[in-house]
């Protein structure tokens, strides 16, 4: 939901980047067609890197992986002149496009940016970059140049100087993909791309399709496009076809309540895996729960001051948090009961930097659900605070430019620093931090290792709750469009160097400018080199992960690789780094598939739901679920069925959370969670919480396999047939006829070990 009023404020839970003004331009920003690849790192001047590329990350426990340079962007670069506007109407690219000093792109392939030493990046993947660039897009409406023009008329006259010759080369020529590429891109028409809803991203979108020299509608277009670029959420167009860059439900479910909830559930399955993610309790429904967990830790250790972070749940860029030290202190703020938070435990002991706290910005893409893909961008942002850190008192407590690393706060301190360095200022690169951390000897290689494995268990502890808000907006069978999404990973360090969780925006900022005050009152839009830097080649990145006209281009480009040494001519080829996004899922799929228990409990809710477009779970589809997957018993009634169902959902009604069906008094997803958690401890008793629920998930669905291997045999009208052996004395039963087959069911072995699993434990 965006706030009124405030046209380019990001909404709740999407990042603390600011607003945009109305008006905003690109022509100042970057010239057209510019050509980033070969600019070489900035930040990284007097510093030999070391041998990158052959070793790298992976996550904790996974062994070494590749190390990769970071993005780069283009930020701070001059180029020799701008480009004219609707250039490539002749088909052709004025000189002088090319940054000073550097070769034509097809003199040297794009290579990969050179990195600090000892900073790491993801493991490689193979290389998608150096293929050639897209045809312009919209060039079929274009002139022809005049010199092909008058080759074409000399070509339907059939005139021509080297006569029958000359014919023939024409004609080898026409055969030669080749050599007719030129005008073959001329017609096909290129990637489309809707901005009319980018909002602040609008700048940095533009400069994107602009290197990818890809069609923009920045108004929008009555045809469909291959991709449309939302600002804030999937409903902002109402759209039937193409790509779209959010999922429905992203928001909700990325909201601090939601989001805690979802941790904290992985963590009562998994403790150790998921310790990134500070304790949390949510108000005000676990007031009392907070109160006394936190007097019995007093009891415990009576030397222990603890500080507590208060997150109102709908806030972004820093409104509404603040620090208390006690638990009664809630109490006096008087807005928790209309406005519902989450309280943290706050990380006392950050890493500091210049003896400033700060956090990091990582943006993720979400380029797929299922299967399920994960791409990390191998280079953030580092936004510090602009107060020397001080471990909370009650006299720094409200300090907020101290604990706070919100951008959006920061940037009113009269100590907040813009600067054009990567190294410098209240606003870094990541990789500029991870330079000075490896020069002091830090391993960042492992630091890496752990961020990757934070990061994909977080989007696994999400994706059962996408699932179910995907199936209600985009139902299967019907048409609608794929989903991607960039996130933004806020990461605090802390002196271990292990990595923190702090949340995850749906709609991180990417703003590539800032506003500067001239004079009291009078701001002028300023572009900022470092946020160019690492936005712009996240958003043209993920554009050339999404294209949907790749496999078609790449079987383009394997022709004219075969003709090519006949002709004699070079292939155009764009000028494009290498990837700044890297692959982590499924790359490491194997190491942590056994996490998605919930994703499996999900299935289960998906598959019960009944009506296609809710959310909600009624009783009937619970009561049919537990029949089918014959979890009754003598111990556990239908009735006792119902009334686990209406305690829970009522329950989880009466919190008042934003779910898309508020009025509707089913059980959501986070509810029948609950309740499968709460039937597995009564069927398995003596295992630990996540072997009870493996055991049950496994229970349901040999069940229901079962289940529709009968409905698929009796589909048939194959009905099983018994044959009975005869008494001694009487005269054989009638033979079966020939060809005729006698089917049975045969229960697999894993299905009888569960059964006599339960008839021991249950």
């Amino acid at each position: 939901m965006e706030p009124t009023g405030s046209e380019g404020m990001e909404p709740a839970g999407t990042g603390t980047e600011g607003m945009e003004p109305a008006g905003m331009g690109t022509e100042a920003i970057e010239p057209a067609g510019l050509e980033p690849a070969r600019l070489g790192t900035t930040g990284t001047e007097g510093i030999e890197p070391a041998g990158m590329g052959t070793e790298g990350i992976e996550p904790v426990g996974l062994g070494t992986a590749e190390i990769e340079p970071a993005g780069i962007g283009t930020a701070g670069m001059k180029p020799t002149g701008l480009e004219p506007a609707r250039m490539e109407t002749a088909g052709i690219e004025p000189a002088g496009m090319e940054p000073a000093g550097l070769e034509p792109p097809e003199m040297e392939p794009a290579r990969e940016a050179e990195e600090p030493p000892g900073s790491p990046a993801l493991p490689a993947e193979a290389p998608q970059g150096g293929l050639p660039a897209a045809a312009p897009s919209g060039e079929e409406d274009l002139p022809t140049a005049p010199g092909r023009e008058r080759q074409r008329e000399r070509g339907r006259s059939g005139t021509s100087p080297q006569g029958s010759a000359g014919r023939a080369a024409r004609g080898r020529a026409r055969r030669a993909p080749g050599r007719r590429s030129g005008g073959e891109s001329a017609r096909r028409p290129g990637v489309t791309v809707d901005s009319s809803k980018a909002k602040t991203s609008l700048e940095a979108l533009k400069i994107s399709l602009r290197q990818l020299r890809w069609k923009e509608f920045p108004f929008g277009r009555r045809l469909p496009c291959d991709i449309y670029w939302h600002g804030v959420s999937f409903h902002d167009n109402n759209i039937f076809s193409g790509q779209v860059n959010k999922f429905p439900g992203m928001m909700e479910t990325v909201r601090k309540i939601t989001l805690s909830r979802a941790m904290r559930t992985m963590q009562d399955l998994f403790p150790l895996e998921y310790n990134f993610y500070p304790r949390s309790w949510i108000m005000p429904e676990e007031l009392p729960l907070f109160v006394a967990e936190v007097r019995m830790m007093k009891d415990r250790n009576p030397s222990w001051k603890p500080t507590f972070i208060v997150k109102p749940d709908g806030g972004c860029q820093g409104d509404g948090i603040y620090l208390i030290k006690d638990p009664s202190d809630i109490r006096l703020t008087g807005s928790i009961q209309s406005r519902p938070a989450v309280v943290q435990e706050y990380i006392c002991k950050p890493l500091l930097v210049d003896k400033l706290k700060f956090d990091i910005r990582l943006y993720v893409l979400l380029k797929s659900l299922e299967p399920l893909e994960i791409y990390i961008a191998k280079d953030g942002l580092s936004r510090f605070c602009t107060e020397p850190y001080q471990e909370p008192t009650l006299k720094n407590l409200h300090q907020v430019f101290m604990h706070l690393t919100n951008y959006s706060l920061n940037i009113h301190s009269g100590n907040f620093i813009h600067s054009a360095s990567v190294n410098t200022g209240s606003k870094r690169t990541f990789s500029s931090i991870l330079c000075r951390l490896s020069s002091r000897g830090a391993d960042v290689k492992k630091l890496w290792s752990d961020i990757i494995s934070l990061v994909i268990k977080t989007i696994i502890a999400l994706t059962p709750e996408l699932k179910v808000y995907y199936q209600s907006d985009i139902p299967a069978g019907k048409p609608g469009p794929t989903c991607f999404q960039i996130l933004g990973f806020d990461i605090l360090l802390m002196k271990n160097l292990k990595p923190i969780l702090l949340e995850v925006n749906a709609n991180p900022s990417m703003r590539i400018e800032h506003e500067q005050e001239l004079s009291p009152g009078v701001f002028e839009n300023v572009p900022s080199p470092v946020d160019e830097e690492v936005k712009v080649a996240v958003i043209r990145d993920t554009l050339r992960l999404v294209d949907p006209q790749k496999k078609k281009r790449k079987d383009t480009q394997c022709q004219s690789l075969e003709q090519a040494p006949e002709t004699g001519e070079e292939l155009p080829e764009a000028a494009l780094p290498s990837l700044c996004l890297k692959q982590v899922f499924p790359k490491y799929a194997k190491q942590f598939s056994y996490l998605r228990l919930v994703d499996r409990v999900a299935a289960l809710f998906i598959r019960f739901l009944g009506v296609k477009g809710t959310t909600k779970l009624g009783p009937t589809g619970f009561r049919t679920f537990i029949r089918n997957c014959k979890l009754s018993n003598s111990n556990f009634s239908m009735a006792a069925v119902d009334i686990l169902y209406i305690d829970i959902t009522r329950r989880w009604n009466s919190m008042g959370i934003d779910h898309k069906e508020s009025g509707n008094p089913g059980m959501c997803l986070q509810a029948f969670v609950e309740a499968f958690f709460c039937l597995a401890q009564k069927k398995y008793k003596s295992l630990p919480l996540h072997d009870q629920v493996a055991s049950l998930i496994e229970l349901c669905e040999c069940r229901l396999a079962a289940l529709h291997g009968k409905r698929l045999v009796w589909g048939c009208g194959l009905a099983p047939q018994h044959r009975t052996l005869p008494a001694s004395g009487t005269a054989p039963g009638p033979a079966q006829p020939r060809g005729h087959r006698v089917f049975r069911l045969q229960k697999s072995p894993q299905l009888r070990a569960l059964m006599c699993r339960d008839r021991t434990g249950s």
